[in-house]
């Protein structure tokens, strides 16, 4: 599970404004409304979900979260060894590949951005600014010349706009009030696409086309580009290749990235006010424009202005995976919608020692989910066959910024509308100990206890018949303090269940707790309670065996909500 402090997505989104009833602190089950409870499952779904043994959710978990995959970093050799793992598993049981080309892999591919920060710097008459400090590169290369403000930048000749109007570009370097990609105020992405090609320029292919030298992009989100991206300089930064550069869940959003095809910078609101200073709109006025949609026009600074870049940053490439497959319905029709079960398989990786041990193996996270996500797929494909098909997909660079479920919500391997359900698997496997008075502890779940996040945030029905297929079978209790929409922490925000959510397909978000091994090199596999990842394993599949057998796919009935979500 994603860290709160690199976040940005669990800062800047609005808290939820749902009709849900106010949560006490360790509110557990019974506490929801609850539809009549149903027959206690099958024998045979019983005998199915007695498959999952804590015995081999151990052996899975010492491997997967053992120091010679070095913490799963994302990308990393330690991960990749994983993934193969989970493929060579899925093979023996003979499930059906659901990545890319008949493969059990869906590949992701990264781009490496590093920036010299030593040799990186821009220059304004005798002034010398410097990478993170007054400035995050969005382009590399040289470029010198005098300033040109050209508001937000775009021409959409069929909507009378045209920023550029009156202002000669060539060989100056253009200050725009956006970020070259978000369209003007009043258009969406789609409105401008959906125009016949050479009818409209963003502000990035005009500058480049009318010989522009280089640019300085003053974005909407300018809070957030510099609360998370002086930290993205500071260090290489991955980010996936097809997901928009302006991104929401990414904590860096774009700032330390080599996008533009022109030297580019996003500065600082000092280093804006040095570069206004004087002028006809002041660097707060141009930032108010920005930051608020406001119309400003273009004009040219003073002549004397020069703005010189020199931006060090270099690119390479790698690739990451998610891992997909399906156990395949029985039912004719039916067999075309999924129940999707999730977990991810990354962590982060090697970092500061402590006691000196650098590699934080992240057993509990996520490795507890990724075993229990094996061991679902193994009792699913020895059957009895579900009406439903269940796809399992183990997502990559959770850690980094949900990447893994946010490229798969994209870019899905089987149409997400006939997705029912999501059920997301992260962090099952640490109990709270009797006579435990370790604040870090606070809030870790009981042995018989597990938190249920989202449930009752899309769909009643969801909700209920969760409740009473739990009351019906092992009876755990259900935690929904993190369901409150005040929550602090902003759980609900910081797992893969999330880009499930915002696409409407109702969710449910099964957690531990926050512990005081929580991204430490002290999550070790011997500190799980494997007895209850068996007990919230079990518990999971007797729900998706209900899901999957069900007449009908559970309704959203909050659709507010699934709209608050959408992009």
């Amino acid at each position: 599970m994603r860290r709160l402090n690199l976040i940005g997505l669990a800062l800047v989104m609005p808290f939820l404004t749902l009709p849900l009833p106010a949560t006490p602190a360790r509110q557990t089950r019974g506490a929801a409304a609850v539809a009549a409870a149903p027959s206690a499952p099958s024998a045979a779904v019983r005998a199915a979900a007695e498959r999952i043994k804590a015995e081999k959710l151990k052996e899975d978990l010492f491997f997967i979260a053992s120091d010679e995959m070095a913490g799963r970093d994302t990308p990393s050799p330690g991960l990749d060894k994983v993934a193969d793992f989970i493929a060579e598993r899925l093979a023996k049981l003979k499930l059906r590949p659901a990545g890319d080309e008949g493969t059990y892999f869906q590949n992701i591919d990264l781009v490496r951005t590093e920036v010299d920060r030593e040799q990186t710097r821009a220059q304004l008459g005798d002034r010398v600014f410097r990478a993170a400090n007054d400035f995050l590169p969005a382009g590399g290369g040289a470029a010198e010349g005098q300033l040109v403000f050209a508001g937000h930048g775009w021409v959409v000749r069929s909507k009378n706009l045209n920023a550029y109007e009156g202002l000669d570009v060539r060989d100056k370097i253009v200050v725009v009030a956006g970020d070259g990609q978000a369209p003007p105020p009043g258009l969406t992405l789609r409105d401008v696409s959906d125009l016949p090609g050479g009818s409209w320029e963003t502000p990035v292919s005009y500058a480049q086309k009318h010989g522009a030298r280089g640019l300085v992009f003053v974005p909407q989100n300018f809070q957030r580009r510099w609360r998370y991206g002086a930290y993205s300089v500071a260090r290489p930064t991955f980010y996936p290749e097809r997901l928009a550069a302006e991104d929401e869940e990414d904590e860096g959003g774009g700032a330390a990235r080599a996008t533009a095809p022109l030297p580019a910078i996003i500065p600082s609101a000092a280093m804006l006010a040095a570069l206004f200073e004087g002028e006809q709109a002041d660097g707060a006025r141009v930032l108010r424009a920005a930051t608020s949609g406001e119309a400003l026009p273009g004009f040219a600074l003073a002549p004397s202005k020069r703005l010189a870049l020199d931006l060090r940053v270099k690119n390479d490439r790698a690739r990451t995976r998610n891992v997909v497959a399906v156990v395949e319905g029985g039912d004719p029709k039916l067999k075309s919608e999924y129940v999707a079960l999730g977990a991810h398989y990354d962590h982060v990786g090697t970092g500061r020692a402590v006691n000196g041990d650098s590699i934080y193996n992240g057993a509990d996270d996520d490795g507890s989910g990724t075993a229990a996500l094996l061991a679902l797929a193994e009792a699913f494909a020895q059957g009895p066959r579900p009406r439903r098909s269940i796809l399992f997909i183990w997502h990559t660079g959770e850690e980094k910024g949900l990447w893994g479920s946010q490229y798969f919500t994209e870019h899905p391997t089987v149409p997400l509308d006939r997705v029912i359900t999501q059920l997301n698997i992260d962090m099952i496997g640490r109990s709270k100990r009797a006579g435990d008075t370790n604040p870090r502890n606070r809030m870790l779940s009981l042995p018989d206890e597990i938190y249920v996040i989202g449930s009752r945030m899309m769909s009643t029905e969801l909700a209920n018949l969760s409740e009473s297929v739990n009351r019906s079978y092992l009876g755990l209790k259900f935690n929904y303090h993190y369901d409150d929409p005040s929550d602090p922490e902003r759980l609900f925000y910081r797992s893969d269940h999330y880009n499930y959510a915002r696409k409407g397909v109702p969710i449910i978000f099964y957690f531990d707790g926050v512990h005081e091994d929580y991204h430490q090199p002290s999550d070790h596999a011997d500190k799980i309670d494997y007895r209850k990842m068996e007990r919230v394993s079990r518990t999971i599949f007797v729900l998706a065996s209900e899901l999957a057998n069900a007449d009908k796919r559970p309704a959203v009935d909050r659709p507010a909500t699934a709209e608050q979500f959408a992009r």
